[in-house]
């Protein structure tokens, strides 16, 4: 009896399911080698990738595609210890020539040479350092309030109110924010320097040169603007059921703005408030022109820091230690406004 089976079927069948026959059960094979096309070029499977021949450049950019998280925290670390450094490094090298004696100012590196913490006390005994804080605390206070209290009134009609030439005014408003402040300088130093007879009750020589008058007129003016900016943008977005329902009560239009408005724009009204106080605070360009320098002139905290540069010497340590001394008020002001941003985004907050 002939056998009828075609030996052709036997050879062609699958490789594939042979290997799989002749492998162990529970076992998996090992991947098979990669075919090549006639040229020489290798024919990747699917479960296989090409090594290519990059360079460190090109190798960085794949990885990074391929975890992105790797990138944006090296990014994070690089501007954190880019800001750290730039931010901190001026106030630990002022510590440093505080703490350096005078007179071995010239081998500080990295460390004080010598320790002298004494010169913190000494800046209030050379000079009535504590007075010139002062003054520009009260000048700060008072600039600060008076810009509170009209950019609250310009950002209630900006923000709330229709009508005509509201856009163009608001325009006019920033455009006057870009102006130099030298450029009012001269204007200003013969307006008060020119004696008038109403204010000699209130000023003596009735000038307003070496008062806090002349201090905070222009700068309530300068920062103006920037204060009206940002309340109309809070003011705006305040639902006008909430006054509506306090205007239905009785209440006046100020009394809407000062009860409803002003307490659920806290954001924005402690964050204009900070920055014009930080601003008139360490500004030296107007006090230095309208006022002599002298602390019972209401000459502010530069003035102070000058004043221990003599005529023949430079009191260094002293002019650092008492740098340090006076950013502790704006320091303290700053943490403190960070914590009632906070609070006022929360007790601020809608609940529809």
């Amino acid at each position: 009896m002939t056998d009828d089976t075609d030996p052709t079927e036997t050879e062609a069948e699958p490789t594939s399911d042979r290997t799989e026959r002749a492998a162990p059960r529970g076992k998996t094979t090992a991947p098979q080698p990669t075919a090549h096309r006639p040229d020489g070029g290798a024919v990747l499977t699917d479960d296989q990738e090409a090594e290519l021949d990059r360079g460190p450049l090109q190798q960085w950019v794949s990885d990074s595609i391929s975890n992105p998280g790797r990138v944006y925290r090296a990014l994070f670390y690089v501007a954190a210890i880019f800001f750290l450094f730039t931010t901190l490094f001026p106030f630990y090298w002022l510590l440093m020539v505080a703490l350096t004696p005078e007179g071995q100012l010239e081998n500080i590196v990295f460390t004080p040479n010598g320790f002298n913490p004494g010169a913190f006390i000494e800046v209030f005994q050379v000079i009535p350092f504590h007075v010139y804080m002062f003054n520009s605390f009260v000048i700060a206070l008072a600039s600060t309030v008076v810009v509170l209290v009209v950019a609250s009134l310009a950002g209630y009609a900006f923000g709330r109110l229709e009508f005509p030439g509201r856009t163009p005014l608001m325009l006019l408003v920033l455009i006057i924010s870009f102006f130099p402040p030298a450029a009012f300088f001269i204007p200003l130093n013969d307006l008060f320097n020119t004696s008038f007879a109403i204010l000699r009750p209130i000023t003596g020589d009735g000038t307003l040169y070496n008062t806090p008058f002349a201090l905070v007129t222009p700068l309530s003016a300068i920062f103006m603007p920037l204060a009206i900016f940002i309340l109309t943008t809070f003011y705006a977005q305040i639902p006008d059921g909430l006054e509506d329902a306090a205007r239905v009560e009785g209440t006046t239009r100020l009394g809407a703005l000062f009860r409803v408005i002003i307490p659920l724009s806290a954001p924005g009204v402690a964050t204009a408030g900070v920055l014009t106080f930080i601003a008139v605070y360490n500004e030296f360009f107007f006090s230095f022109l309208m006022t002599d320098g002298q602390p019972e002139n209401w000459a502010p905290l530069l003035d102070g820091i000058l004043a221990y540069q003599g005529q023949y010497q430079v009191l260094y340590n002293l002019m650092a230690a008492a740098s340090i001394i006076g950013v502790i008020p704006v320091t303290i002001l700053v943490v403190i406004a960070q914590e009632k941003i906070v609070s006022g985004l929360t007790a601020g907050a809608l609940k529809e």
